[in-house]
Formats: structure tokens, C-alpha cells, sequence
């Protein structure tokens, strides 16, 4: 009432300065800003003056005062009842007796940046005011003893809405905080009303007439006085008067505290803390309790609604809430409240030892609460696979198939619970149908196939549900569970196999599966096997080898069991195919084996051949007594292998029947290619009781006469070298005693006639000398004779080396430790290799070797130069 505005810092030491001349009337203290808005008198008279003070800067040791400005509506002066300001220094407004109001618009602080206009006239006084700020919309709540009205300031012209018609006391209107969406509250003397910026909100019947109003951290805080009191109190009276304070949450819908007191000045928000000031010069300062201690309040009262909203209110965290929703379940269920009681348990999920509720619940009389929590253990995936067992327990024991069926198909884009472990329960509790669900939906495949083929024994839907698996999948199950398929549906199964061997339809195919793999499927099923084996081979011509085996053994057991002449010449035929599709040239002795095993005669021959076991042939005819058969491989065979020919003689030689035919067409065949020498042939057929001389006669008869034939044609030829001998011996005595004359008229190269200058050889040839130059590889070999003459010679080399080889090899063989090394040794070096030498064709072995002698003498002998 001096003028002067102080300051009271937490250090509770005064100070102050004087901002008018005579009065302060009002104080607006910006939140944000270190700026203060004052209303007050520098004269007597009806003259307010607003002054904007910028706290943060000194003008002479007090604050800087920005602007100064009268607040009169208009030309007429007026007493201002409030005033407000916007947090962003845009807005400010002033409210008056008379009910008007002035705004300013822009820089508050200055002057020249900003504009004031009437916003509103009227007869009622001003007794609040507030600025609403949603997003980009700013609303000033202006309120009179006789309504309440909402101005939009982002809009031209800023048109109002008018909210109610009736109003309040100075001081009893306050602005919520976002806890209450920035509502606007009047308090009346009946009731407490929250208007939003279109609409009025929700009313509390707080009794009383309302002297102060404040809202302070979610709490409203109303001093009060009741009309009884205010009734019967004489004007004169200078008696304290005794009013109540009041601290509601609205949120909770509590009365946080309550006490009387006595001429409050005012109701102050600072440093976290409620400050009450008396008429008697008194500052009582209000502590809020911490949230614990209020929790703990409300615990020993079983306010535990008040508790959780209060909880949430302070924004407790999720292991506090937790915890009180577990101790609210624990007295719903103590009092026998068990459906109340499992739902505060829900509401511990997550945070709560499930086992701690599954416990209490597990009696009959309670599963359909505790099916509740399963359930909504599940929905937040927070369940292993012994709750899931559990839940599907309770379904079943219950019979609730509704809300079973509700349970495993309400999720279509997230599984709550372990599949596997849903499929096991409820297997075992014989829903097969919701397990097929389960298990189709989920792609468990070998659970669908194991309910499909092991309970519900629906074999044709099995076969089907593995033909639309892709490839992988299909061809595992497949060999898992074809023999049962076999077994139940042989035809179906076998042609599903014949498409995974071959085309499977899938997207992108390519993939074709080892038909040998599924050959066990068919154990018990030897026509569909052979259905499946020749399809393969007749699709697929580059199968396995496997699948050629078995067929080929398929053919031969049936062959071999069947009794129909001509099916069973079918089955041969069909055989024989088989082995001559040269399928088995490598995997030769397994076919031999399977054809000896089913004594299939024609396939053994035939293998015999096609391995060259010309032996074997003749042993399988021995074997089984049939002499024209022997005689007839001999002639097919016999040029291939001519000891044949010999085995035959000694088979018909140890018979004791008459063999004498069979004996004498081999013998004509062992005489035409002197194949045995006649002594052998003589004691071989010694061992035959029934042969007689006569069956060789006519062999000795002629073996003899060739005999004689061959000793005189030796002798003949013994005669001829004799005198070819004497010959060149002759010739070489006049060659080195007697001159030799050259003859020759023409070149033996080009055949011209011969010039001079020429060259001529012992050897009767002459050569031009040009021509010699030209075609000679020395000047010591005729050029003519030199082929012959290298070859020759490239004989006597290879027999002297030999002779050298031989010594040596004998010499290692006899001083060796290991003689077989050694001879392995000469093996690897090639030194046993047959060697053939190409020469004129002899008349016979004996001759031959006389002939090549001679040649070699006759070489050396007669090699000279000119």
C-alpha cells in the first residue's frame, strides 16, 4: 500500500524497491520469463498504470522498467480488478470493473511493438483471466461475476464463445495443467466448474463461498468459507475469521488435505512447496508427502483404487504399480473377491512370478479364473510351454471348445504360445482337429502327418497334405512315413514317388529326388516297387545305378517264382532287356551275382560273354553235361582263347560215356592249329577208358605225315643256306682279293644316265655325285641299302643288349634279399615287354631264325665304302 513491490528469496531476507509513487494493486510473475507485469497508482484519482519490469537487469540498483502505459478502456479511467499474461510476452490482457477488457497484442515489453485494443465491454466486473495455448491456437478464458466466456486470439476479429452465464469472485478462477488438458476453473459457491476452450467440462459439488482459488502440480487448492459463518459474521466484527483450506485431486478424486485457518492474505506456489499467508503476519508452508508414505496411507486403509490412480498420477514406475496391483489381488482375494482378484493380478504380468498366482488358483473351484490369467499370459507372450500345457488343460477339463478354438486362431499374425508344446496337449487330450489346425497353420508338418496317419488314420489326406509341401519338406516326410502310406494306399504313394523322382510341381522346379532313397518304402509292395522301378528307367534314363539293381533282382525273383510258361517267358525277355541295356558294365559282377543266385541261365551266358569268360562258359556246359555246347563255344571262342580247345579234350577225355564224336572234332580242331603236341594229346586221352586207338588214329596219322612234310622241308631249306653260304663266302674272298668293276650305266637315284663326277659302292649301286650329296645321311652308307642295312643292325643292338640285361638281371635276382622286388623292379622298367621286330614273313619258326642269322653275316661282312 506504499508503493513498493518485495522480494522474499529462499534465504528469507527481504528486500524491495518502490515502483509507484503511491500503490501496488496487482503482480503478475511470468514461468519462463524473468519478467514481472505490475498494476499500480503513481497519483490520486482513478489513474492505474501498468509497468513492465525486466528483473534480470538493474537501473540504479532496482530493475529495469521496459514500459509504462495507462490501463484505460477507451478515455474512461477505470479500476483495474486482474490481470494476465501469455508466456511467449505476445498477449497481454486487463480486465476492469466495468467489464471490460483490454488486450495487447505483440512485444509486451516494449512499446512500439505492440498494439492495445478493447477486446470487450460489458456491465459485469472482470474477476479472471487465463491464456490457453493448444499447438498453434491461443484462447483467453475470461471469466465475470455473471458468465464465462472463451476468446479465439488466432483469428481475425477473435471471435468468442460465450461458455456459461454464470461467473465468480475475484481470485476464484485458475488454469489446470496438461495433467487436466489446460482447463479453465471457476469456482462458485455451489460448485467447481471446468470449461475447455468450446465447451463447459466436468463439475464438482464443492460446498462453500470460494475466497481463493489456485491450482498447484494437479492439485486445486481452494480457501473457503462456509456460509453459516459467513451468514452470521458482524461487519464490524475485528475477530479473526476462521476459513478452510482445501487441496483436492481431481484425478484421484480425493481430498489430499484439508485445515482450518484464519484470514488467509493468499495461497503462494514456490520451491516445490505450498505457502499459505495469514492476516496475523503468519507464512505457513504446506509439504507434500512423498508418493511412498502416500501409498502407505491408502495401503492401511484398503484404498487401493485411490492407491493405483494416485500411482499413476505420480507416474510410479512398472515394478511399483506391480506391486500394488499384487497386494490389491491378495486383498480381493482374501475377502473372496476371486474374479476381482485375478484381475489385478493380470495386471501384475510381466513384473509377478506367474507360479505366485497359478498357485493360488489351482483348485477346481477356481480354473475358470485361473484360465483367465493363462490366457492373458499368453496375449503378452510371457509364457513358457508349461503354462501353455496348463491353459490347454483347463480348456479341455472345462469342455470349453469355443473358447479353445478362440484361443489358437485369434492370433493370425503373432503366436502367443509354443506351438509344438499346443500340439502335444492337445493330442494327448484328443482334439485332433484343433491340433491338425495347429499344425497345418504353423507349418509343423510332422505333427499334421503323425495326428493324420497315427490317430485319425486318414491316410488319403496325409498323401495329399505332403504333395502341396514344397520339395525338401516332401521328400523327408516321404521317407519318414512311406511305408505306412505304402501299405494303406500303394497306388496313390507310388505315383506321388514317381513325381518327386521326376517332376515335382513346385515354383522354380529343377529339384528331383534319389529314387534309390525310397526303394525300402516298398518292402511289402514287390508290384508297385517294379511299377516304380520301370517308370524311373523309362522317364529318367540316367537313374541310379541302384534302380537298375533292383529291378533287374525284381525280374529274376519273379522269373524264378513264377510258374505261367508264358509269363515267365515274358519276365525273361524283359530280363535279358534289362542286361543288354549296358546299364551294367560297370556293376558286372553284382549282375553275374544275381543271375547265379536265381539260376537265370541265359543272363549268366550272356555275361560270360559280354566279360570275356570264355572259360566260365565252357565250365557252365561242362558243368551241366552239354557236350555240344562245349563243342560250340569251343568254335565261337576258340579263336580268342585256344586253350579252350584243350580244357574240352580233358573234359571229354575223363568222361566215361562215349564221347568218340566229341573227341574227334577236337581233335581236328587241335590238329589244324597245332595246338597241343601229340604226346600231350596221347596221355590226356589216356585217362578215358572208352577211347581207343582208333578214336587218334587217324590225328597220329596225319600229325606224323606233317612231321615228315615239315623235316624235309627243314632239310631243304638247310640245303639252300649251305649253298647261299658258300656263295657270299665266295664273294666275300673275291671282294677283298680281286678288283671290283663298276658297271653301272645309271644313277640309282634319278636314273639318268651316269656322269662324272660319281660315286660307286661295293654294293653294285652308283650315284651321281650331286645326286649322292643331295640324298646321302653320310658319306660311308649307300643310300639305297641304308634302310635295310639300319635295320640289321638295329637287331644285333637290341640281341647284345639284351644278352647284358639278361647277365645283370641274374646277378641282382641271385644276391638279392627280396628277389620278387627285383623282378617287380624289371616289370615297372619294361623290360618283359614282348618285343617284336617287322621283317619279311618266314617260312618257319626254325627257318626264320637261320634266315635273319645269314642276313646279319651277309651285312657285315659285305659293308664297305668307296
Amino acid at each position: 500500500m506504499t508503493g513498493q513491490i518485495w522480494f522474499l528469496p529462499r534465504s528469507l531476507q527481504l528486500t524491495s524497491f518502490q515502483a509507484y509513487k503511491l500503490r501496488v494493486t496487482h503482480l503478475h510473475q511470468l514461468k519462463q520469463h524473468n519478467i514481472l507485469v505490475s498494476v499500480g497508482e503513481d497519483e490520486e484519482g482513478v489513474n492505474p498504470v501498468v509497468k513492465v519490469w525486466n528483473l534480470e537487469k538493474r537501473d540504479g540498483g532496482n530493475p529495469l522498467c521496459t514500459r509504462i502505459f495507462p490501463a484505460i478502456p477507451g478515455n474512461k479511467p477505470t479500476v483495474v480488478s486482474c490481470i494476465t499474461v501469455h508466456e511467449n510476452l505476445n498477449f497481454m490482457a486487463i480486465g476492469f470493473t466495468d467489464g471490460s477488457v483490454v488486450l495487447t497484442k505483440g512485444d509486451i515489453t516494449r512499446d512500439r511493438h505492440s498494439k492495445t485494443q478493447i477486446l470487450q465491454e460489458g456491465s459485469y466486473p472482470i474477476t479472471g483471466m487465463a491464456f490457453r495455448q493448444t499447438g498453434k491456437t491461443t484462447h483467453l478464458f475470461v471469466v465475470t461475476t455473471e458468465s464465462v466466456r472463451a476468446y479465439e486470439l488466432s483469428q481475425k476479429d477473435y471471435p468468442y464463445m460465450e461458455l456459461d452465464c454464470h461467473g465468480c469472485g475475484l481470485r476464484c478462477s485458475a488454469l489446470t495443467d496438461p495433467s487436466q488438458d489446460m482447463q479453465f476453473v471457476v469456482a462458485g459457491n455451489e460448485c467447481v466448474y471446468l470449461y475447455q476452450s468450446d465447451e463447459r467440462g466436468p463439475c464438482f459439488a464443492f460446498e462453500g463461498q470460494k475466497l481463493i482459488v489456485h491450482w498447484y502440480r494437479g492439485y486445486l487448492v481452494i480457501v473457503s468459507r462456509e456460509r453459516s459463518d459467513f451468514a452470521g459474521r458482524s461487519v464490524d466484527s475485528h475477530a479473526p475469521e476462521r476459513q478452510t483450506l482445501t487441496i483436492y485431486d481431481l484425478g484421484n478424486k480425493l481430498i489430499a488435505y484439508s485445515c482450518i485457518m484464519n484470514d488467509v492474505v493468499d495461497v503462494l506456489a514456490e520451491w516445490g512447496s505450498l505457502y499459505v499467508l495469514t492476516r496475523d503476519g503468519l507464512v505457513h508452508a504446506l509439504h507434500e508427502k512423498d508418493t511412498q508414505t502416500k501409498l502407505e496411507m491408502l495401503f492401511k486403509k484398503n484404498l487401493y483404487v485411490m492407491a493405483i490412480s494416485l500411482a499413476k498420477g505420480q507416474h510410479l514406475d512398472s515394478d511399483g504399480l506391480s506391486e500394488i496391483f499384487r497386494q490389491y489381488g491378495d486383498h480381493l482375494y482374501s475377502k473372496g473377491d476371486h474374479d476381482g482378484a485375478i484381475q489385478q493380478y493380470i495386471r501384475t504380468i510381466g513384473k509377478l512370478e506367474p507360479s505366485y498366482v497359478i498357485r493360488k488358483f489351482l483348485d477346481a473351484q477356481r480354473i475358470h479364473n485361473l484360465t483367465a490369467y493363462l490366457q492373458a499370459l499368453h496375449l503378452q507372450s510371457l509364457a513358457n510351454a508349461d503354462h501353455t500345457t496348463l491353459l490347454l488343460n483347463c480348456y479341455t477339463k472345462l469342455k470349453d471348445s469355443a473358447r479353445l478354438e478362440e484361443f489358437i486362431k485369434a492370433s493370425e499374425g503373432e503366436v502367443h504360445f509354443d506351438v509344438e508344446i499346443a500340439i502335444k496337449v492337445l493330442r494327448q487330450a484328443g482334439y485332433h482337429s484343433h491340433a491338425l489346425y495347429l499344425a497345418e497353420k504353423h507349418a509343423h508338418h510332422e505333427w499334421y502327418l503323425k495326428i493324420q496317419l497315427e490317430d485319425i488314420k486318414n491316410f488319403q489326406e496325409a498323401l495329399q497334405y505332403i504333395g502341396r509341401l514344397p520339395f525338401p519338406q516332401a521328400e523327408s516326410n516321404m521317407k519318414c512315413y512311406g511305408k505306412i502310406l505304402m501299405s494303406h494306399v500303394p497306388n496313390e504313394t507310388t505315383q506321388l514317388l514317381n513325381d518327386l523322382c521326376t517332376d515335382f510341381p513346385q515354383p522354380g522346379g529343377g529339384d528331383r529326388a534319389n529314387p534309390e532313397e525310397f526303394i525300402p518304402i516298398f518292402a511289402n509292395n514287390p508290384a508297385e516297387l517294379k511299377t516304380f522301378l520301370e517308370h524311373m528307367t523309362r522317364v529318367q534314363s540316367d537313374s541310379p545305378q541302384g534302380v537298375y539293381d533292383t529291378l533287374l533282382e525284381l525280374c529274376l525273383q519273379n522269373w524264378a517264382h513264377e510258374n505261367d510258361p508264358q509269363a515267365k517267358q515274358q519276365l525273361q525277355n524283359d530280363a535279358m532287356t534289362l542286361l543288354k541295356s549296358g546299364r551294367f558294365k560297370n556293376v558286372f559282377d553284382k549282375a553275374l551275382v544275381l543271375c547265379q543266385m536265381h539260376n537265370f541261365q541265359k543272363g549268366v551266358l550272356y555275361l560270360y560273354e559280354q566279360g570275356k569268360l570264355f572259360q566260365q562258359i565252357m565250365h557252365y556246359h561242362m558243368q551241366n553235361d552239354q557236350y555240344q555246347e562245349v563243342i560250340e563255344a569251343c568254335k565261337q571262342y576258340g579263336e580268342q582263347e585256344s586253350c579252350l580247345w584243350e580244357q574240352a579234350l580233358s573234359y571229354f577225355a575223363r568222361k566215361e560215356e562215349d564221347c568218340k564224336e566229341h573227341i574227334a572234332t577236337v581233335l581236328r580242331h587241335i590238329e589244324s592249329k597245332n595246338l597241343m603236341p601229340p604226346l600231350l594229346v596221347v596221355q590226356t586221352l589216356a585217362h578215358n577208358s572208352t577211347a581207343t586207338l582208333s578214336v587218334i588214329r587217324d590225328y597220329l596219322i596225319n600229325k606224323m605225315q606233317k612231321l615228315n612234310q615239315q623235316s624235309e622241308k627243314d632239310e631243304r631249306t638247310v640245303n639252300q643256306y649251305r649253298e647261299d653260304t658258300a656263295r657270299i663266302r665266295q664273294e666275300i674272298h673275291e671282294l677283298r682279293n680281286s678288283p671290283k668293276i663298276f658297271q653301272k650305266t645309271k644313277c640309282s637315284i634319278c636314273s639318268s644316265a651316269l656322269e662324272l663326277p660319281s660315286v660307286h659302292f661295293l654294293c653294285g649301286h652308283s650315284f651321281h655325285q650331286h645326286c649322292f650329296e643331295s640324298y646321302a645321311e653320310s658319306d660311308s652308307d649307300c643310300p639305297t641299302c641304308l634302310p635295310e642295312n639300319r635295320q640289321v643292325l638295329d637287331m644285333i643292338r637290341a640281341q647284345e643288349e639284351k644278352k647284358d640285361l639278361y647277365d645283370h638281371f641274374q646277378h641282382q635276382l641271385k644276391f638279392a634279399n627280396d628277389g620278387f622286388s627285383v623282378v617287380a623292379d624289371y616289370f615297372g622298367r619294361g623290360v618283359f615287354n614282348k618285343l617284336t621286330l617287322i621283317t619279311d614273313a618266314p617260312t618257319g619258326r626254325a627257318a626264320g631264325a637261320k634266315e635273319a642269322g645269314l642276313q646279319r653275316d651277309l651285312l657285315i661282312n659285305t659293308r664297305r665304302n668307296v
